[in-house]
C-alpha cells in the first residue's frame, strides 16, 4: 500500500505540547523515554482494562527481533528510534514480516510513505514523535487518533463536551448515543404548488447534545432522494426513434437567454407563537458517512429534500431556479434570515439557536449539484461547499452539441423523468391528490421546455446553467470528480473549474480514476482528514493552514495503484497541444498529401445485431473499439498513432475537427479517444478491502474500506474520452444549420476532458462513428458518412511525463 497524506499539519512544538495536554496524553516532569512510552501505551490499549491484561497485550508485540514489548519494559532498555517505530507500526496495524522487517522499520515506512522522526534522544524528541504518530494513518487508512476514538478513547470527554482540535482537526468528543434528532419546516419564498401559501420544507436535523452553551456549525446536504423516490413510476423516454431533421434557424444568444421572472408570492405566514422545542423526530436519515464522521466532532448535520418531496410543500422542477431557492431557504434559516415552524398547521415558529451561522454543503451528484446551485446565489453564511460529481449545467447532463445524450446507464431519462422520480409527495396519497393535476400540467410544460425533439440549448436549459451565476460565488469550493464518470461527465467539473479562474474564492479539485462514487473511504488518500482540516478551518476558524496544505489539484494516477499526484492546475488552456493529421487508418504528425482522400462508414446494422447491441451496450462498445474484425467494422473509422517512445500525460480536452458529409439532410457524429496497448489497468469501481471496516466514531456508524486495484487480467485498450455532435449544430448548440447530402461541412467539438497517462509503447486511437448505443438516440437508420482525411484534425493536450512527475 501507499499512504498519500496531505492533511498532516505541523504546528510549533509548544502548540504540540499544548494539544497533547488537551488530549490527555502529555506527562510532565518525566525524563525516562522508555517510561514515557509505557505510560503512553497504557492509554492506547483501551480494550484491556487492567494492568495484567495490558501486559498480556504487550507480550504479543515485538520491540526487537527477540524481545517482546512486555520484556522490553521489564528490562528497562533504552528506547531507540528503531524500537519506537517497530512498536508504532504495530499500533498502526502493520504486520511484522508482512508489511515491515523488525530490524528495519524505516525501509517499509519510506515505501509506504509514512512520516517518522529519525532521532529520539530527548523528552522533546519523544513527544514530537508521539504527536506525529497520533496524526499518522493506519494500515486501514484512518488516522491513529481515529482508531483510538473507535475504541472509546474520547468517552471521558463526553460529560462536558466542547470542540477539541488536534493537529488542526476536530476530534470526536461528542456522544453519538445522545444525539438530538428533530424536524422543522422552513418557509421558502416560493409557492410552487400554487396553493396560495408559501412552501414549507421538511428539514431533518442531527446535532450533538451541547452542555456548555456554545453554538455549532452545520453541514447541510440538500438531497431530493432523502424522503424516498418513485422508482415504480419511473418511465423512460423511447430512444429507439429517428434523429429529427431540424428546421434551419438563425438565433442570437439573446434568443436563448433565460427570461425567468420572479413570481408574485403570498405573504409569509404570521407567527402566532414561538418555541425552542420541536414536535417531530425521525429514526434514520439517508446519510452520508462524511457527515456521520463530522457529527461526532462537533458539527450539526442537516438534511432537506426540498420542494415537492414527502412532507414538504411544492413540486419538483429539476434544476430550476425554484429548486435553488428551495435549497437556499434552509441556509437562510440556519443563519437567522428566515422563518421555520415546528409543524405545518399552527404557525409555531422556531429558531436555529444552536447554529453558529457557519454552513457548509456536502454531497454527490444531485446533492452536490444543489450545493453548487446554492453557492451561485452568494447566500450569506454559506462558507464552503464540497461538491462531488456535481452538475454545473443541466444541458450538458442530458444534451450535447444539439443532441439528446443520456447519462451512462440512464438511456431515456430526462429532466421530466427525474422530476417525477423525486416527487416523493406521491407517497402520501391524500397529500398527492392536492397537487396531482397541477403537477401534471407542469410536467407537460417541462417536457416542452426540455425539447427532446431538437436537443438544442434554449431558455429552459439556460435557466438551469449555474455557470451563468459563477461570478456571485462567495463560498470556497472543494470539487471532486471521477475521470471515468459517464453519468455526470467530467465536463461538468471542468467547466466550473475554468469559470472560477478569475474568482478570488479558494478552490480545490480532486480527480480520481473512478466512476460516479464517493472517495471518503479510500485507504490510499486522506480525503476525510483533509475535509476535517478544511471544515475545521472554514466553519470553526481554526488556523491550521488548510488553504495551503490541501493541494490545488489532487489527481489519481491511472497507471499505478494507490498513487496520487498534486498540481497547481488542470486543463490549463495554455498547456501544450499536439496536432494529428488523418491518413488511411492512421493518425500522424505529417500532413496528408492527397487532399481528396476520404473514408466512409455507415450507421445501420442487421436487425439481429442492432437488437443485440441495444440489450448489451458493453458488447457494442467492445466491437466498436476492437482492432479486430467485428460487426462494427463498417460502422466506424478507426485511426491510430504509431507506438509512443515515451510516456505521455493528457490534461484537458481533446479537440476534433472533421470535414464530413452525410447521405441524408441530418446526421450525428460521435468520437472516442482510445488508449491501445495491452495492460493490467485500474478497475473503474473500487475494490472492497473490508466490509464496515471504517468506524466514524465510537459505537457509531461504519463504512466500507475500499481502494482502486488493478485488474487481474490485461485488456488491449481503454476508452479515455468521448464526445458527440449533431451535424446541424456545427455553428453552436442552439442554431440549426442545413445539411445537404453529399456536401462536406466542417464540424469542431471537444471530447470530454481527462487527466490520463498513455504508457510508453502504447498507441492513441480515434474512433469515429455515429450512433452511440449507450447515450444517443439509436434508430437503425440507413446513412453513409464520409470523412475527408486531408481536412480533418485531432488536437490532444499532452506532454511527456518527465516534465511533470
Amino acid at each position: 500500500m501507499k499512504n498519500n497524506q496531505f492533511a498532516n499539519y505541523t504546528p510549533t512544538f509548544e502548540t504540540q505540547i499544548k494539544e497533547l495536554k488537551a488530549m490527555k496524553f502529555y506527562i510532565d516532569a518525566e525524563t525516562n523515554l522508555t517510561f514515557l512510552l509505557e505510560q503512553s501505551l497504557d492509554k492506547v490499549f483501551l480494550d484491556y482494562q487492567t494492568a495484567r491484561s495490558k501486559h498480556q497485550k504487550y507480550h504479543s508485540l515485538l520491540a526487537t527481533d527477540s524481545t517482546s514489548v512486555d520484556d522490553f519494559f521489564t528490562m528497562k532498555n533504552e528506547l531507540t528510534p528503531t524500537i519506537f517505530y517497530n512498536i508504532a507500526l504495530q499500533l498502526l496495524e502493520f504486520e511484522v514480516g508482512i508489511d515491515f522487517k523488525i530490524d528495519d522499520p524505516f525501509t517499509a515506512m519510506t515505501k509506504i510513505q509514512l512520516p517518522s522522526i529519525e532521532i529520539i534522544n530527548s523528552v522533546d524528541d519523544f513527544w514530537s514523535a508521539w504527536y506525529l504518530l497520533l496524526t499518522t494513518h493506519t494500515k486501514n487508512g484512518q488516522v491513529f487518533t481515529d482508531l483510538l476514538a473507535n475504541k472509546g478513547y474520547f468517552v471521558s470527554f463526553y460529560e462536558d463536551a466542547k470542540p477539541l482540535f488536534f493537529n488542526g482537526k476536530a476530534q470526536p468528543v461528542f456522544d453519538t448515543t445522545k444525539l438530538i434528532r428533530e424536524v422543522v419546516y422552513v418557509e421558502a419564498p416560493l409557492d410552487t404548488d400554487h396553493d396560495g401559501q408559501r412552501d414549507l420544507l421538511k428539514t431533518e436535523i442531527l446535532r450533538p447534545t451541547v452542555t456548555s452553551g456554545f453554538k455549532v456549525p452545520v453541514l447541510y446536504t440538500a438531497s431530493p432522494y432523502n424522503q424516498g423516490t418513485n422508482d415504480e413510476a419511473e418511465v423512460m423516454h423511447n430512444v429507439d426513434i429517428p434523429l429529427a431533421e431540424k428546421p434551419v434557424t438563425d438565433l442570437s444568444e439573446a434568443d436563448i437567454t433565460s427570461t425567468y421572472q420572479e413570481p408574485e408570492l403570498p405573504n409569509p405566514r404570521p407567527v402566532l407563537s414561538e418555541t425552542t422545542e420541536t414536535e417531530q423526530t425521525f429514526s434514520r436519515e439517508f446519510s452520508y458517512t462524511l457527515n456521520d464522521y463530522m457529527l461526532a466532532r462537533g458539527f450539526a448535520i442537516v438534511y432537506a429534500a426540498g420542494i415537492g418531496t414527502r412532507e414538504s410543500d411544492g413540486i419538483r422542477t429539476c434544476g430550476s431556479v425554484e429548486e435553488t431557492v428551495s435549497t437556499v431557504a434552509i441556509i437562510e434559516w440556519l443563519t437567522g434570515q428566515r422563518q421555520a415552524f415546528t409543524n405545518k398547521l399552527n404557525n409555531r415558529a422556531i429558531k436555529a439557536t444552536w447554529s453558529n451561522g457557519n454552513v457548509a454543503m456536502t454531497g454527490k451528484s444531485y446533492l452536490g449539484t444543489l450545493a453548487t446551485a446554492a453557492a451561485t446565489t452568494g447566500v450569506s453564511g454559506l462558507k464552503t461547499i464540497i461538491s462531488e460529481a456535481a452538475i454545473s449545467s443541466w444541458y450538458d447532463y442530458y444534451r450535447e452539441n444539439g443532441l439528446v445524450v443520456a447519462p451512462a446507464a440512464c438511456q431515456g431519462e430526462d429532466a421530466d423523468v427525474l422530476a417525477e422520480l423525486c416527487l416523493s409527495r406521491k407517497k402520501d396519497a391524500a397529500d398527492y391528490t392536492t397537487i396531482q393535476n397541477y403537477f401534471s400540467e407542469v410536467m407537460d410544460k417541462l417536457a416542452i421546455g426540455q425539447d427532446r425533439e431538437s436537443g438544442n440549448y434554449n431558455q429552459f436549459w439556460d435557466e438551469r446553467n449555474y455557470l451563468n451565476q459563477v461570478q456571485n460565488i462567495k463560498a470556497n469550493i472543494i470539487m471532486v470528480h471521477g475521470l471515468n464518470d459517464w453519468n455526470v461527465k467530467p465536463r461538468q467539473v471542468e467547466q466550473l473549474w475554468q469559470a472560477l479562474r478569475p474568482s478570488p474564492v479558494v478552490k480545490k479539485l480532486f480527480l480520481h480514476q473512478g466512476k460516479h462514487i464517493y472517495i471518503n473511504n479510500f485507504r490510499s488518500l486522506d480525503f476525510t482528514d483533509m475535509m476535517n482540516l478544511w471544515l475545521s478551518n472554514q466553519l470553526y476558524a481554526v488556523e491550521n493552514g488548510a488553504e495551503t496544505l490541501i493541494p490545488n489539484v489532487t489527481m489519481q494516477d491511472n497507471l499505478n495503484a494507490e498513487t496520487w499526484h498534486t498540481f497547481d492546475d488542470w486543463a490549463d488552456p495554455d498547456s501544450p497541444v499536439q496536432s494529428y493529421h488523418f491518413h488511411q487508418d492512421k493518425l500522424t504528425q505529417s500532413v496528408t498529401s492527397d487532399e481528396h482522400q476520404s473514408v466512409t462508414f455507415k450507421d445501420d446494422l442487421p436487425d439481429d445485431i442492432f437488437n443485440a447491441y441495444v440489450t448489451n451496450n458493453n458488447l457494442w462498445e467492445h466491437d466498436l473499439i476492437s482492432t479486430k474484425e467485428t460487426n462494427m467494422a463498417e460502422n466506424r473509422v478507426q485511426l491510430v498513432t504509431d507506438s509512443f517512445t515515451e510516456r505521455l500525460f493528457l490534461s484537458g480536452s481533446a479537440h476534433v475537427k472533421l470535414s464530413v458529409s452525410a447521405g441524408q439532410t441530418k446526421g450525428l457524429i460521435s468520437c472516442m479517444l482510445i488508449d491501445y496497448g495491452e495492460a493490467n489497468r485500474l478497475n473503474e469501481m473500487p475494490t472492497v478491502l473490508g466490509r464496515k471496516a471504517l468506524d466514524t466514531g465510537f459505537h457509531w456508524r461504519e463504512d466500507d474500506l475500499v481502494e482502486f486495484t488493478k485488474s487481474a487480467t490485461s485488456t488491449p485498450w481503454k476508452m479515455i474520452s468521448k464526445g458527440h455532435i449533431n451535424l446541424q449544430n456545427r455553428t453552436n448548440r442552439y442554431q440549426n444549420d442545413s445539411v445537404l447530402p453529399g456536401t462536406f461541412n466542417t464540424i469542431e467539438f471537444d471530447l470530454q476532458p481527462t487527466a490520463y497517462q498513455v504508457e510508453k509503447g502504447h498507441r492513441l486511437g480515434l474512433v469515429i462513428y455515429a450512433t452511440d448505443f449507450g447515450m444517443t438516440l439509436r434508430n437503425n437508420d440507413s446513412d453513409i458518412y464520409t470523412i475527408n482525411l486531408a481536412n480533418s484534425r485531432l488536437k490532444v493536450p499532452y506532454q511527456p511525463v518527465t516534465t511533470l512527475f
